[in-house]
């Protein structure tokens, strides 16, 4: 059982770096801007700023990478979700957005990496692969239009060739991106965390926002406490509660699971992923999974858009795994757990501005550990009044549900159904 406020049981938490605790705020202080929350959003905006000379205040309420940042996949995954949608309603301009900022969360972290000195298993090289002739002719295609644009770090493989890469007969090809990444979530984020902070970033744990009083300087009040800054910044995700009024309906919660085997071995850790990938299938409702440092298999997915909760997680999961996988054999699982992550209803991230001092980014859709990074950068750019990223982004039109906390999650898991469907017949 975990206690409340600490991370969850998990291969992460149990593999966590050392970090300490920060005690929670009291008192009134001041910043130039005040973070609210201490996942991948918050604190690479924290750090961005803080490495551009702005005092910065942090609040989390649990603990740093305490929600989706510190539970999820680890995988680095290039470009946004929704890009379809933002192609459609931003045209040239989006397009042109898409292409420029694809890596660009890659790069920030490996500079960070490279500059913190930061642990926490970064690996270049990522999969995508097809469950069906449809996935493997659209995969085909991204690979020849990257092609076109002068990218040489794709690979298009067949199910034969692919076994090279995932020894498994479950997938009729793969792309594979050398860009692409994997790492330990948890750790990167305390470790830029701790780089903030070196930085000058004054950071509180257990510290929930009361609210946000002040229309010329925003006041953020705690329990005990409180922040007045020049500016705020919203990055609680899925977990937030602040400003609903505004933000409800347009984002609404899944929760999604994970699995970390017992050690296999260093052999029969590469005899399943050779080359160390990154591993997801292209289905809307997708699978994915990867090896770890200490020779594991983490294994994700059973997304549920109800927003229900799996009771039986290692249940639900370890017999896709050995679909999948079947030479594993009875292998045992030694971690399980899930949480929440943010999907807005078109896919595209909610990141703009409820007000000229007050910002928010949310609903990364699976792509939060690349695109938080982004976002951050995107913060504080828009708080240097270098606003041509977040225009773009508020200028998407989002679609909203009333009274959302009571039917948005089953309307959406109605739709997800639908598209659950299409992957299983291969449409």
């Amino acid at each position: 059982m975990t206690a409340a406020g600490e991370h969850v049981r998990s291969w992460y938490a149990a593999t966590a770096n050392p970090s300490r605790e920060r005690p929670p705020l009291a008192g009134e202080h001041e910043a130039d801007i005040c973070v609210i929350g201490g996942g991948f959003t918050g604190v690479s905006a924290a750090l961005t700023l803080a490495e551009r000379g702005r005092s910065v205040i942090l609040l989390e309420a649990n603990r740093i990478g305490w929600g989706a940042s510190g539970r999820n996949g680890g995988q680095v995954l290039a470009g946004w979700s929704g890009e379809g949608e933002m192609a459609k309603q931003l045209g040239e301009d989006g397009v042109r957005f898409l292409r420029r900022t694809k890596y660009r969360g890659h790069d920030i972290i490996e500079e960070r990496i490279a500059k913190y000195e930061i642990a926490c298993d970064y690996a270049r090289g990522s999969i995508t692969v097809a469950a069906n002739a449809k996935q493997q002719r659209a995969l085909a295609a991204e690979y020849e239009a990257e092609k076109a644009l002068g990218a040489d770090h794709f690979e298009l493989l067949d199910d034969t060739s692919l076994r090279a890469h995932v020894a498994t007969d479950a997938y009729c090809g793969g792309l594979i991106d050398r860009r692409g990444a994997h790492c330990h979530p948890l750790n990167l984020c305390l470790g830029e965390a701790q780089a903030a902070e070196k930085l000058g970033v004054r950071i509180f744990e257990r510290t929930e926002v009361s609210s946000i009083d002040g229309d010329a300087a925003p006041v953020v009040r705690t329990a005990a406490g409180s922040v007045r800054a020049k500016f705020a910044i919203l990055a609680g995700n899925a977990y937030h509660k602040l400003a609903q009024s505004t933000l409800r309906g347009a984002m609404l919660p899944a929760q999604t699971f994970m699995i970390a085997t017992e050690r296999l071995g260093p052999e029969r850790a590469r005899d399943a992923l050779p080359d160390n990938l990154g591993v997801c299938d292209a289905n809307w409702v997708l699978d994915y999974f990867r090896r770890t440092s200490d020779d594991r298999l983490l294994f994700g997915g059973r997304c549920t858009y109800s927003n229900r909760e799996i009771i039986d997680i290692e249940g639900s999961l370890l017999p896709r795994l050995k679909r999948i996988l079947p030479q594993l054999g009875d292998v045992k699982v030694d971690y399980a757990w899930g949480g929440a992550i943010g999907i807005p209803l078109n896919r595209v991230p909610l990141i703009g501005k409820l007000r000229d001092n007050l910002y928010y980014a949310q609903g990364y859709s699976g792509h939060g550990v690349n695109c938080s990074h982004i976002a951050g950068e995107i913060l504080a750019d828009a708080i240097e009044a270098k606003t041509a990223d977040i225009d773009l982004f508020e200028a998407v039109r989002h679609f909203r549900i009333p009274a959302a906390t009571l039917v948005g999650n089953p309307l959406l898991a109605m739709g997800m159904t639908w598209f659950r469907m299409r992957d299983v017949i291969g449409i």
